[in-house]
């Protein structure tokens, strides 16, 4: 009866943590906002296969109707090629999004298996992966993603292997801060003394505490890895034509930004509309989820 209790203590107090993480996250208008916004622009880019005909308004030219401004039939215009430009962003965001998604998942989950171990078991294993990611940030991230894509070939999941990497020191390092604060806590003494072995402290009692406050850091991440993709797809290293991508968008119209203003504004928008979304998000998330912001 006694462990049951305590077990039910244990689940409320769990959930009153979360609800009132969620009680300052609502007052925080801008990030509710944002949160909003970006789920409609999620729920737009699962849908757009959909909405959209990939063959004909997103990557088939049509000479006929080339560089025509907004006001001339087409809601944001079209390219070089005639194509639709709102369709192509529309799309786009497949990408775009997709990159930054993935990128945090696959950086996270190896940066996070080196810094829970790293920060866990110190010394010899502390040493030699600090190390290793300490070379890996020596390398500047644009320099270290050209090389890896180029080294490989030019594609969209080549790109995410590139920036995942370039992304694995700095997850793995603030990983290992909150392991190395959260191990040396009562509770972790009292579960060694019953018996549980390393892994299960790890990954039941240490990593759920030591990831809470980082999941702000997540979103920011997803606004730097959409960014990423942007920029290497710009270089032409990224998604290829005819694929819609922002970046890759940005760069097929360049030539034409004297002339067609519209052809490089609107894709640049999206990105900078996205990245300010997911930075007020992360903002309310790290506001909601930090004890020192509790009144």
């Amino acid at each position: 009866m006694e462990i049951a209790a305590k077990n039910q203590e244990k689940r409320i107090k769990k959930k009153s943590l979360w609800a009132d993480a969620w009680h300052r996250m609502k007052r925080n208008k801008s990030s509710v906002i944002a949160m909003v916004l970006l789920g409609m622009i999620f729920l737009t880019a699962i849908l757009a296969p959909v909405l959209i005909d990939y063959d004909t308004d997103v990557v088939e030219p049509d000479m006929r109707t080339r560089l025509q401004f907004p006001a001339e039939g087409h809601a944001l215009g079209t390219d070089e090629l005639g194509r639709d430009i709102f369709s192509r962003i529309l799309y786009g965001s497949r990408f775009s999004l997709s990159a930054g998604i993935l990128t945090v998942v696959f950086s996270s989950f190896i940066g996070i298996t080196i810094g829970a171990v790293a920060g866990y078991y110190g010394g010899l294993f502390d040493t030699i992966l600090m190390r290793m990611m300490d070379i890996l940030l020596a390398i500047p991230g644009m320099l270290l993603m050209i090389t890896i894509v180029t080294a490989l070939e030019p594609n969209f999941m080549n790109l995410i292997i590139a920036m995942s990497i370039s992304s694995i020191p700095s997850s793995s390092r603030m990983i290992r801060v909150q392991v190395m604060k959260v191990k040396n806590q009562e509770f972790i003494e009292a579960v060694k003394v019953l018996g549980a072995s390393d892994l299960r402290i790890i990954l039941v009692h240490i990593l759920p505490n030591a990831i809470s406050p980082l999941i702000s850091s997540y979103a920011m991440a997803v606004a730097g890895g959409i960014m990423g993709i942007s920029a290497m797809s710009f270089l032409g290293l990224g998604v290829q034509p005819p694929n819609p991508e922002w970046g890759a968008m940005l760069s097929s119209g360049k030539a034409f930004i004297r002339d067609v203003w519209h052809v490089t504004a609107f894709p640049g928008i999206a990105i900078v509309i996205v990245v300010v979304l997911l930075t007020l998000l992360g903002d309310g998330l790290r506001d909601a989820l930090d004890p020192k912001m509790k009144r």
